[in-house]
């Protein structure tokens, strides 16, 4: 099936907005960061919270592709570098805005592997609505003791530290985090805690990450910790599952905390086995709402169930469970795991994740509470424009991609054979792009193929257009006829109809059809699982 460009580029036009060079160094892979491939970043940062000043320095390693002498690195004001180290030489560089561009001495050999200091310091960009819109975040908790945390989703890691600010590569070898804080705090990051350092007036806190992280999770979080755990009996063995929480909320943590293990048992049900047992999982708390840092899960959700003990689905069903444990949570199987190259395809994040909700539902209360609650999402959906964004610029698409890409995918449930296969698919897009950087048009052609048809049509109305497909039809005495409309062309997803209560698969397209029955048709609805609108012509 083919799809009509013209159809496209009318649905988006009204969505069309201007780019800078500064969106494109950042949303690209430029040259300059094209010819060499992260390997391992060592990351040592001291934090003064007082004057909320930050410095340290990063240790890039790197291999070599193909030739080149000039490398990009970024890192946003009001940060700056200092100084730039490589075989004891320090180089120059040219900045372009948030981009710095390296001069580098050495002459860089194909397949080699090479390191490079950074160091920087600066006051970093302050969460003027974290995580939404992010940063540091600076508060004390109810004892006055400082309450600090990181979230760059979107904005980018490159706020506070300087890295190879761009989704397509993850260090292979992951991370190394040295953070120092005042002596009465403890600093919580990725991975697992491999050593503590005691200062005069201050202590090292060391993390290690053993597997690819996507910049964006890396994180830093201080307070007046306290650390309880247990151990989780796995599909790939014994995990680690570590919770720090303020002092002062320790019992309630312990009670909310038990949702913990069952997400872990549902999510490893539906999408395979949790992809970072080597590094953990972690629950964290924080100051703001929360995030899905790899193996480091913030939360901030105030020990309520639902989002901030609100049901987002409006049913009952989403005070069922704490939203941030259960949706962030999600995150590492579809964002830490499988992550887009692009932040156009943020859907493959956000999308499988916000439909990880229902599934959790249909683990622990079955099928028809999981159905009600994503059908209940639908209420938040704005269709103002595609689920996708524009490539290479920083462009992420319509905050649709959390319940309409919810709902895409429980309509595609509806339309594979059976549960146990759309489970195997799930579970196979974890296999397949384990700790990989994929497309959205990977994904699309993997459930493609899996499901035995091509769905170029299907994605393509859902992730590129704003319509909703509508099912108009009619019917006289035995007889039911159907058709779209507001679809493009070529589309042609079955659906299900409740003729007489009973369920009949029909085959709508955008021309009339007409299906007979052996009785009288006196009601007609498309089953709600299907998302589409639905009207009856009178005639």
């Amino acid at each position: 099936m083919k799809l009509t460009i013209l159809v496209l580029l009318v649905s988006c036009s009204s969505f069309t907005q201007s780019f800078t060079r500064q969106d494109t160094l950042r949303g690209s892979i430029t040259p300059e960061r094209a010819w060499w491939n992260l390997t391992f970043y060592d990351l040592t940062v001291e934090v003064n919270p007082e004057e909320k000043f930050i410095w340290g320095y990063n240790v890039i390693r790197y291999r070599v592709l193909k030739e080149g002498n000039v490398m990009q690195i970024d890192l946003q004001s009001p940060m700056k570098i200092d100084k730039i180290i490589q075989n004891n030489k320090e180089l120059s560089f040219i900045s372009e805005g948030n981009a710095h561009f390296i001069n580098l001495q050495e002459k860089q050999k194909k397949e080699q592997e090479y390191e490079i200091t950074i160091y920087f310091s600066g006051k970093p960009r302050e969460a003027r609505n974290a995580p939404w819109d992010g940063g540091f975040s600076w508060k004390k908790d109810i004892n006055g003791k400082h309450f600090i945390a990181t979230s760059n989703q979107g904005i980018g890691s490159s706020i506070w530290w300087p890295n190879k600010d761009h989704a397509y590569d993850e260090p292979d070898d992951g991370i190394s985090i040295a953070i120092t804080v005042p002596k009465d705090l403890m600093a919580v990051s990725n991975g697992r805690l491999i050593k503590e350092e005691e200062h005069e007036t201050t202590k090292t806190w060391i993390w290690y990450v053993q597997n690819p992280i996507n910049n964006y999770g890396v994180n830093i979080n201080i307070g007046d910790y306290i650390h309880f755990g247990e151990t989780y009996s796995g599909e790939k063995g014994e995990l680690d599952m570590d919770y720090y929480v303020l002092r002062e909320n320790e019992e309630k943590a312990k009670k909310q905390f038990k949702q913990a293990p069952m997400m872990m048992e549902a999510f490893e049900y539906w999408f395979g086995p949790y992809p970072f047992y080597e590094d953990s999982f972690k629950l964290v708390e924080v100051p703001y709402l929360g995030m899905e840092h790899q193996s480091s899960i913030t939360y901030g959700n105030k020990y309520k169930n639902g989002y901030l003990g609100r049901d987002l689905s409006n049913t009952g069903w989403g005070l069922k469970f704490d939203f941030i444990i259960i949706h962030e949570s999600g995150h590492e199987w579809f964002a830490n795991n499988i992550t887009h190259i692009d932040i156009a395809d943020m859907w493959i994040h956000e999308g499988f994740t916000a439909y990880s909700e229902n599934l959790y539902l249909d683990y622990y209360f079955g099928k028809k509470a999981s159905s009600e609650y994503v059908i209940g999402t639908r209420g938040s959906i704005m269709n103002d424009k595609p689920i996708i964004g524009k490539y290479n610029v920083q462009n992420r698409g319509s905050s649709d991609m959390y319940y309409k890409g919810a709902n895409i995918l429980h309509t595609l449930r509806q339309l594979i054979e059976n549960d146990e296969k759309w489970r195997q698919i799930l579970r196979g897009l974890n296999s397949e792009f384990y700790h990989q950087t994929v497309s959205s048009k990977q994904v699309e052609d993997y459930i493609s193929e899996k499901k035995g048809v091509d769905l170029t049509d299907f994605f393509n109305q859902y992730l590129r257009t704003t319509m909703v497909p509508k099912v108009e039809y009619k019917y006289d005495k035995n007889k039911l006829s159907f058709r779209y409309v507001n679809i493009i062309e070529n589309f042609d997803m079955p659906v299900i109809a409740l003729v007489n209560g009973k369920e009949e698969w029909i085959f709508p397209t955008s021309e009339w059809k007409t299906k007979e029955f052996s009785q009288i048709v006196k009601d007609v609805s498309i089953k709600k699982d299907f998302y589409v609108e639905s009207i009856m012509i009178l005639e």
